[in-house]
């Protein structure tokens, strides 16, 4: 992998966690009936109105647990009307968590390592268990060629205990968050957070979280354009391996993390087996009943054709971490991922509920002018 393709894809996945703070989730935080907690705790969540925050926040609240939530008050405030506020910012103001005791605290949104730092060391000796979302993009991402035998690729996925992503030589020091740091101060962070609550601390590492509510459409693009039929634009052979999440599973999984009192570190992506990128996109032909032709072009091609894997081509990123890491930490402390068709559904449900201005641009994915001219060079090619 090239250093410009390297660092497109970390601005990539940086843009789209700068999206992520924004807009409200669709309101189902379990697949079926959600029973109360033999043990109701009482939980601050760090944020709570982004993408991952309100799933998280009601099914906390359906589980009978007590929810405080704190953030800077400006986005989705008509959200939980019942639910204690708390207003700050991680950057220079916490006094409203001073003086306060809580049994877990769920920190969703944290890019600095300064903003755990400074919360994680307020609630020392205050709350039981620093729960830290994190992300995948804390590995360091070696190059691979997808093997013909399935084996081979077992033997390069990631575990939690892989090479970490470092700084790089000509840092200057700042806090400036760009696709050579992202990864870096992300696994910083949990280093705070593992330092102010030893053995108390629990680290999930998402991958690709998709599903109703997300604002990146990185995973939307998929069934909007196979619902909108014709021939579809699919990247490489359709055998590269992708790893994606419902944020309605996440959130049941690090709830379920602290309600076990879990400690550790946990990559927090799916399916529960491997998924190609043929699969998937079959999977959401599944649920539409207009013709489709999928037409799997080269990667090389693509290249050649400036179509860049993660973003004209969403969720497809060919012998990289992001899409190749190991789940069996987490199936075994308790992960569930629903299936595809059921995400899917309600994903579309509830982009087609959206007000207009919100569905006319579809914000990921390659345009339907550039995708029919580069499908036409393909066919086209000697």
């Amino acid at each position: 992998m090239s250093m410009d393709r390297r660092n497109f894809i970390r601005n990539s996945a940086l843009a789209g966690a700068a999206l992520g703070l924004s807009g409200p989730a669709f309101s189902l935080a379990a697949a079926g009936p959600i029973t109360v907690a033999s043990r109701p705790m009482n939980v601050l969540v760090l944020g709570g109105t982004g993408f991952i925050g309100p799933p998280m926040v009601e099914y906390l609240l359906a589980r009978g647990h007590k929810v405080t939530i704190f953030n800077r008050g400006q986005s989705n405030t008509d959200l939980f009307p019942d639910v204690e506020k708390l207003v700050g910012d991680r950057n220079d103001d916490l006094e409203a968590l001073k003086g306060r005791e809580w049994d877990v605290v769920f920190d969703n949104h944290a890019t600095l390592p300064r903003w755990v730092r400074q919360t994680a060391e307020l609630l020392q000796g205050s709350v039981g268990r620093y729960i830290h979302v994190s992300t995948i993009s804390v590995y360091a991402e070696p190059d691979f060629t997808l093997p013909d035998d399935p084996d081979e690729e077992e033997k390069l996925r990631l575990d939690e205990d892989a090479s970490l992503a470092q700084l790089p030589e000509d840092w200057d020091g700042s806090e400036d968050v760009t696709g050579a740091t992202y990864g870096p101060f992300k696994w910083q962070a949990e280093a705070e957070a593992e330092k102010a609550f030893p053995g108390k601390a629990t680290i999930v590492r998402p991958g690709l979280i998709i599903g109703p509510g997300d604002p990146t459409d990185r995973f939307t693009y998929w069934p909007l354009r196979i619902r909108r039929g014709g021939e579809v634009l699919s990247p490489g052979s359709g055998r590269d391996s992708t790893q994606i999440i419902d944020a309605r599973d996440l959130v049941r999984f690090i709830v379920t993390l602290a309600e076990n009192d879990q400690s550790g570190v946990f990559n927090a992506t799916g399916p529960e087996s491997r998924l190609s990128m043929a699969e998937m996109l079959y999977g959401i032909r599944a649920l539409t009943n207009v013709p489709v032709k999928f037409t799997w072009v080269a990667a090389g091609f693509l290249e050649e054709q400036s179509v860049t894997p993660w973003g004209d081509m969403p969720c497809w990123i060919p012998g990289h971490a992001v899409m190749n890491v190991r789940l069996d930490r987490a199936l075994a402390a308790g992960l569930e991922c629903r299936p595809l068709a059921d995400t899917t559904r309600d994903l579309l449900e509830w982009y087609d509920a959206q007000p207009e201005e919100r569905r006319e641009t579809v914000r990921a994915g390659i345009s339907a002018e550039r995708e029919a001219e580069v499908l036409a060079a393909w066919h086209s090619a000697p």
